[in-house]
């Protein structure tokens, strides 16, 4: 990832209605949440979650997608994977046992949930 994208995916998460909604789509990953249901969940007006959602689109980390007459956002995994590697990939400077203690904690929160029988 360039440093500009990042400065923009960041600017744009730099926001508490844009990373609310940010965090709420990643949690309806993969189905995504028409626009209006974003707005009511976080209570916020259309209008002003659409110019939310703008930004965020423009800055890589949610897509749109029209059915039928509704406008269905999806968080944009990729871009999110991509601008966390930018921030780390270099946080060891050679030294694993620095970043250990975070590959730890991103572990268990990115591994598939065991499935009871």
């Amino acid at each position: 990832m360039e440093q500009e994208k990042a400065i923009l995916g960041l600017a744009a998460l730099a926001q508490s209605t844009r990373l609310e909604a940010f965090n709420l789509l990643v949690r309806h990953e993969p189905e995504g949440l028409p626009a209006g249901e974003v707005a009511r969940i976080l209570a916020i007006p259309q209008n002003t979650m659409s110019s939310h959602l703008a930004v965020l689109s423009r800055a890589g980390l949610i897509d749109v997608e029209r059915r039928s007459r509704q406008m269905v956002y999806r968080a944009n995994i990729d871009t999110l994977r991509n601008l966390t590697l930018y921030l780390v990939r270099d946080c060891c400077g050679g030294r694993a046992e620095l970043c250990a203690p975070l590959v730890a904690e991103l572990t268990p929160c990115c591994s598939p949930q065991k499935v009871s029988s």
